[in-house]
């Protein structure tokens, strides 16, 4: 008689949608490491290839839209997914169509890079596709984890106080989605992220970790927000793990190349992260 190993749990399943990274430190190679890291089968849909290392970005090519549409019809026909992120979408009828095949096949969760720039300065969003961004993405988004940039362009307030994030918070809600996190990385003291459910403000605070390795970070941060909801984890629970995650993913990071280095996304206190992470689920 042929024995079989007893059958495992279902491992969970999550989608990125962006660019990818030749340089493997930031979008589609990032959300898959740090998916894996934290115990989520990954699946991709790639929006655009970039040319890039840790010094610049050299070339974009946009992948065409019927193959955008493809890629996400044929994961949710056979492998589907609870969560979702999308990070470098590049141009207005990639957002579009992504938009439209998101509403067709309805994920619990979405979360929203608003992904404008790299971390060397160049455009990763076209000029004329902000409007498409907020009018045909963001309704549906659980979530969006816009940097201090990111989140002055999406709601026209110039930020440079906690009162200011407050009141580009609120503007960045009305837009749709259901929780808005203005990142605080970009301002000055402690890394408190100011997280707004349309009622209540929470900060989330963190440590500031002293190292010049940050590419990737939007990223992998918004990556292990969609892996712990794929889990079961609550939002703000979620947000607060994926906090945890990315400083350890810092702490722990090394230099590769010449310029802005990788975060660590296989940092060994993933697997506490996870650990919390399911124990918070099953509690």
């Amino acid at each position: 008689m042929t024995s079989h190993p007893p059958t495992s749990p279902p491992i969970p399943h999550a989608m990125t949608i962006a660019g990818s990274d030749s340089g493997a430190g930031a979008g589609i190679q990032a959300d898959l490491k740090t998916f894996a890291a934290l115990g989520v089968y990954g699946t991709s849909v790639l929006t655009a290839v970039t040319a890039q290392n840790t010094v610049e970005v050299a070339a974009i090519a946009e992948v065409p839209e019927e193959v955008v549409i493809a890629q996400i019809d044929g994961v949710f026909e056979d492998i589907g997914a609870t969560a979702v992120k999308t990070g470098m979408l590049s141009g207005k009828t990639i957002i579009q169509n992504v938009a439209d095949r998101l509403e067709a096949w309805g994920p619990r969760w979405l979360v929203v890079d608003p992904v404008m720039m790299s971390k060397g300065g160049a455009p990763l969003l076209q000029r004329d596709a902000m409007g498409a961004l907020k009018r045909d993405l963001l309704p549906f988004a659980s979530i969006i984890t816009p940097n201090i940039p990111e989140a002055e362009i999406l709601s026209g307030i110039k930020i440079a106080t906690g009162d200011d994030a407050r009141e580009a918070a609120r503007k960045i809600h009305a837009l749709g989605p259901r929780w808005v996190i203005v990142k605080g990385g970009h301002l000055d003291g402690p890394a408190v992220d100011l997280v707004f459910d349309g009622e209540t403000f929470t900060p989330v605070e963190g440590e500031r970790i002293q190292t010049t390795n940050t590419h990737g970070t939007g990223c992998t941060f918004s990556a292990a927000i969609v892996a712990l909801l794929a889990h079961g984890l609550e939002p703000l629970d979620a947000i607060r793990l994926a906090k945890r995650y990315i400083e350890a993913a810092l702490r722990d990071s090394y230099a590769i190349g010449e310029g802005h280095s990788p975060v660590n996304h296989f940092t060994p206190q993933a697997a506490s992260i996870l650990a919390d992470a399911l124990a918070t689920v099953n509690r």
